[in-house]
């Protein structure tokens, strides 16, 4: 179960982290108003999918991985505290402040400089995840072959 269980989380993580990055490029370069709204409302709604799959996929990940020394592993375990705080600590904070400022309708210097961070920061941990789901790829072709 926990083998089905983690490429699922997984994979759902980073689609929807893929989803909330390229919604607010395209609601920034061409919605309006209102759109950008409805993009920064859905991805604060959203939030109530993309904890518990990140969460699971960790989970399970430190429970399949055991105390394996694996190189693969070993980035993985490296990578998965960077990816937590910097979706705990930067990106959640900065959803709940964008929907704030969308909602009161400021979208001044404020709104554009967490905006920016935002984009940055998930466009680093949609690398990082990315790069996870490589390493796990490698050692499920691994454990298949074996």
């Amino acid at each position: 179960m926990i083998r089905a269980l983690h490429p699922i989380a997984g994979v759902t993580g980073l689609l929807t982290i893929a989803a909330f990055w390229t919604s607010t490029v395209a609601a920034e370069a061409f919605g309006s108003d209102a759109t950008v709204l409805a993009v920064k409302t859905a991805i604060l709604w959203s939030l109530l999918l993309l904890v518990p799959a990140l969460a699971i996929t960790g989970i399970t990940g430190v429970r399949m991985a055991g105390g394996s020394a694996d190189p693969r592993i070993v980035r993985k375990r490296r990578r998965m505290p960077v990816i937590a705080l910097n979706g705990l600590l930067v990106l959640v904070p900065c959803a709940v402040f964008l929907q704030a400022r969308a909602a009161a309708g400021e979208f001044g210097g404020a709104f554009i400089a967490v905006q920016a961070i935002e984009l940055l920061a998930g466009a680093a941990n949609l690398t990082l995840i990315g790069m996870n789901l490589r390493d796990g790829l490698a050692l499920a072709r691994r454990t298949a072959a074996a």
